[in-house]
C-alpha cells in the first residue's frame, strides 16, 4: 500500500509542477518544447523499469504470481511499449475533437491535463474490474483474447479515408440534451453562466469527447497488457506513464501521423499476437521476452515501410 500511495504522490507532483510551473499560462506548444517534453515523460516511462526491479528485487512488492524481479521489469516494458503504441490511434481521435470544435492551439494543453486526471480514475476502475475477472474466471482470457483479435481484424480492414465525426458522437449528443453549449470560446473556461444559466463551453465538450474515447480505447488496450501481465501495479503505473507521455507525443506528432502509414498493421499485429496469448494463457506460456521481442519487430517492421512508402510515394503522403 505504502508503494501504491508513494507512486500516486509521485503522480500528482510531476502534474502539479507541469500546470502550476511549465504551464501556468495558456500558450501555444511549440513543436521544440513538445520534443522536449516527449523525450522527457518517455525517458521517465522507460527509467521506471529500473524502479519496478529495486521494488520486487527487495521485496517492497509482491507478484501475484511467482516471478523474478528482472521479469517484472520486462513486463512493465513491455506493457508501456503497448499502451504508448496503441494510444497513436487516440492522437488521431483527439487531433479531429479539437478541428471539430476550432479549440485553440493555446488551450488544447489545458484539455489535455484535465484529460489526464480522469484517465488516472477511470483506468483505475478498470484495470481492476480486469485483473478480479482474470483471476476469479480464468475463462475471461479467451473472451479477452477473442475480442483482441477480433478488434486487430476490424482495425485492418477499416477504410482509412473514413473520418470520425466528434458532433455525430453519441456522447455528444447526451452533452446536449444535459445542459445548453455554447460554440463561443472564453478563455480558459471549460463551463460560463449566462443569464443565470450555466453553459458548456467547446472547451468542455471536447475534455468530455477525448475521456470517453480514452475509456473505449483501454478497451483494446487494457485486455493488452492483461495478456502479458496481471499485476495491477505493473499494469496500472505502465498505463500511467503512457498516458502521461501521450499528451506530450500528441503535440510531437499530430501533424506527422499521416507519415506512418503502415503503422496500423503493426498494431494489428501486437493485439492478435496478445490475444492467441491470452486464449493460451491457461495451456501454454509464452515468455515474456518473445513477447517485447515480437512487440518491438511489429513497431520497428511498420515504421520501416512506413517511412519506405512515403519516400517511394512523396506526393500521395502530402495530400493525405
Amino acid at each position: 500500500m505504502i508503494i501504491w500511495l508513494a507512486f500516486l504522490v509521485l503522480i500528482t507532483i510531476f502534474l502539479a509542477i507541469d500546470l502550476g510551473v511549465f504551464n501556468r499560462e495558456a500558450h501555444e506548444i511549440s513543436y521544440k518544447e513538445a520534443t522536449k517534453w516527449t523525450i522527457g515523460w518517455t525517458t521517465l516511462g522507460l527509467l521506471f523499469s529500473g524502479v519496478i526491479y529495486l521494488i520486487y528485487k527487495n521485496g517492497m512488492m509482491v507478484s501475484p504470481h511467482p516471478t523474478t524481479a528482472t521479469q517484472s521489469a520486462i513486463e512493465y516494458l513491455t506493457g508501456y511499449i503497448i499502451e504508448l503504441t496503441l494510444s497513436i490511434d487516440n492522437i488521431f481521435v483527439i487531433a479531429m475533437i479539437f478541428k471539430s470544435f476550432r479549440i485553440p492551439k493555446k488551450y488544447q494543453h489545458r484539455v489535455l491535463f484535465w484529460g489526464i486526471i480522469g484517465a488516472l480514475l477511470f483506468r483505475g476502475i478498470m484495470i481492476a474490474f480486469g485483473v478480479i475477472l482474470i483471476e476469479k474466471f480464468t475463462w475471461t482470457t479467451y473472451i479477452f483474447g477473442a475480442f483482441l483479435i477480433y478488434t486487430a481484424i476490424k482495425m485492418a480492414i477499416a477504410d482509412d479515408d473514413e473520418e470520425f465525426d466528434p458532433k455525430s458522437s453519441f456522447m455528444y449528443k447526451m452533452i446536449k440534451k444535459i445542459m445548453p453549449v455554447t460554440s463561443r470560446i472564453d478563455h480558459e473556461k471549460f463551463i460560463v453562466k449566462r443569464n443565470g444559466l450555466t453553459i458548456a463551453t467547446p472547451l468542455l465538450l471536447a475534455l468530455i469527447l477525448i475521456e470517453f474515447t480514452d475509456i473505449l480505447f483501454a478497451l483494446d488496450s487494457i485486455p493488452a497488457i492483461l495478456g502479458i501481465t496481471t499485476d495491477p501495479f505493473i499494469v496500472f503505473t505502465s498505463n500511467i506513464f503512457a498516458i502521461l507521455g501521450l499528451r506530450s507525443m500528441y503535440f510531437f506528432v499530430a501533424n506527422m501521423l499521416d507519415s506512418f502509414h503502415y503503422l496500423k498493421y503493426s498494431l494489428t499485429v501486437i493485439l492478435t499476437y496478445v490475444g492467441i496469448k491470452l486464449i493460451l494463457a491457461n495451456h501454454y506460456h509464452l515468455s515474456i521476452g518473445l513477447s517485447l521481442l515480437i512487440i518491438l519487430i511489429s513497431i520497428l517492421g511498420g515504421i520501416y515501410f512506413s517511412l519506405k512508402y512515403k519516400k517511394e510515394h512523396p506526393h500521395e503522403v502530402e495530400e493525405s
